[in-house]
């Protein structure tokens, strides 16, 4: 008989994890929750072994669960143990569940009793209705009441958080208070106080609006209708346009900078164009307009240098971009190539050539402006010079290429300037001389072809001489 002797694989279990909280409530100054768990036998765990905390959906399933803490390879030996977690930001349900698992050796506990959980990303008071405490609506019709985006002031509106939803109540008296439904807006058409909470579930929250007061109108009275943009206001034209909506009425007709859109006349508009639109409501009793001031995630640029810049050899130019972007991002470029390290919205020039900078903004809607410019040499055509020169060179090579004679002779002088042919041919006559002279290539036929000058100063005698011109 042959015996085989094998070695058994170390076990362990899990026990069910013990929370040490009822609830969890986490925003962005605390966001620490303490589970607690044991684990049998100590001497079954490798050295190696990591225990990993693992949080269902907010239905439970762990098919798509979140890891939430894993320990460092042995640092949990000893049993019970106790580890800290914290909620990922998308956090928001009434039925998460915890359990835990281990590496080396591979096990797993059952899952602890279900709890709530939410992540208050937004966690302080916010606006609805413009801030206006009052509304009121025809007989027969209704009042959409709207959360801000983005509001007046600091408003921080939870629209800007597209994971989070509401809950809309009508006060009853100071202490209590009915809950209606959960909606990003809510169609009125009873007399109440109303407002809005983000809904965190059972967790206590700062993210609640205003009170607004909605009445029927009486006869005559003036009534004002809500309109909506489905993508917030601004929003991203890139994205494509968005759905202008107001309440339900008998008939619409829509405008913009207050004239009729042509077939405009649903409860709906669409447009990916910005401007003041407005709408009129029809109730049969009585009529109500809306407002809006439409704006695309468009932005505004501009530097504080003209397109054309001279600039001195050795000297510098500070260029600053003012833009209305949000979060603005900067890249600034030479003849179309990348500036190192200049991402910055002042940006200092030391050379010449053609210069651009993108601008990019960065919130939900990244679109980017360019804006150009021209940085040349600055060359001094009236440089002081002491005497008539007889001699140039025009080989294109900057050194002496024209005739650069005193100030008092150039433009502005009123000076008469003639140059002549060694055959007595005119080839310049000028009161507006800018030493310039020659302005195009000369096809000498000498190796030192000459020409004469005379220079007519006003009131003073005239000056004469050669000028050899040396190829």
């Amino acid at each position: 008989m042959i015996l085989f002797i094998g070695k058994l694989e170390a076990q362990i279990v899990i026990g069910t994890p013990n929370l040490q909280f009822t609830q969890a409530c986490a925003n962005e100054s605390f966001n620490t929750f303490t589970v607690n768990f044991v684990f049998n036998p100590e001497s079954g765990v490798d050295s190696s072994n990591q225990f990993i905390v693992e949080m269902s959906d907010s239905e439970g399933d762990f098919s798509n669960s979140n890891i939430v803490f894993t320990s460092n390879p042995g640092t949990i030996n000893k049993s019970p143990a106790s580890v800290d977690i914290s909620l990922p930001v998308d956090t928001a349900g009434e039925g998460y569940r915890i359990k835990i698992r281990s590496t080396n050796p591979v096990a797993s506990s059952t899952s602890s009793d279900s709890f709530s959980a939410y992540y208050k990303i937004q966690d302080s008071p916010f606006t609805i209705n413009n801030l206006n405490s009052t509304a009121n609506f025809c007989p027969g019709g209704s009042y959409l009441l709207t959360i801000d985006n983005p509001g007046t002031g600091n408003n921080d509106s939870p629209l800007n958080y597209p994971s989070l939803t509401f809950n809309w109540f009508k006060e009853i008296n100071s202490t209590t208070s009915i809950f209606i439904t959960q909606s990003p807006t809510l169609s009125v058409s009873q007399e109440g106080k109303y407002f809005v909470e983000t809904n965190y579930g059972t967790c206590t929250s700062n993210s609640f609006s205003n009170r607004v007061t909605v009445s029927e109108a009486s006869s005559g009275e003036e009534v004002s209708a809500t309109i909506e943009s489905s993508s917030g206001n601004p929003f991203c034209a890139a994205d494509g346009p968005t759905t202008l909506s107001t309440v339900q009425g008998n008939g619409y007709q829509w405008y913009k900078e207050g004239a009729p859109i042509s077939g405009a006349t649903n409860q709906t508009f669409e447009t990916s164009i910005s401007g003041a639109y407005s709408v009129i409501v029809n109730f049969g009793s009585c009529e109500a307009t809306g407002n809006i001031e439409l704006e695309t995630g468009a932005f505004t640029s501009s530097l504080d240098i003209p397109f054309n810049n001279m600039l001195e050899a050795g000297d510098s130019l500070s260029v600053t971009v003012t833009t209305s972007a949000i979060n603005p991002e900067f890249q600034w470029f030479l003849e179309g190539e990348v500036i190192p390290n200049a991402t910055e919205s002042v940006f200092t020039v030391t050379d010449f050539g053609n210069y651009s900078v993108i601008i990019t903004q960065t919130n939900n809607c990244n679109t980017t402006n360019e804006l150009v410019f021209l940085v040349e040499e600055f060359i001094n055509l009236f440089p002081e010079v002491e005497n008539i020169p007889n001699l140039i060179s025009p080989n294109g090579d900057g050194i002496n290429d024209t005739w650069v004679i005193p100030t008092p002779y150039v433009s502005g002088s009123n000076t008469e300037v003639l140059i002549y042919s060694s055959q007595g041919k005119i080839v310049m006559r000028t009161k507006d001389y800018l030493n310039n002279w020659p302005e195009e290539y000369l096809n000498v036929s000498s190796v030192n072809e000459v020409y004469y000058y005379i220079i007519i100063p006003q009131d003073q005698e005239p000056k004469k001489g050669s000028i050899t011109i040396i190829k």
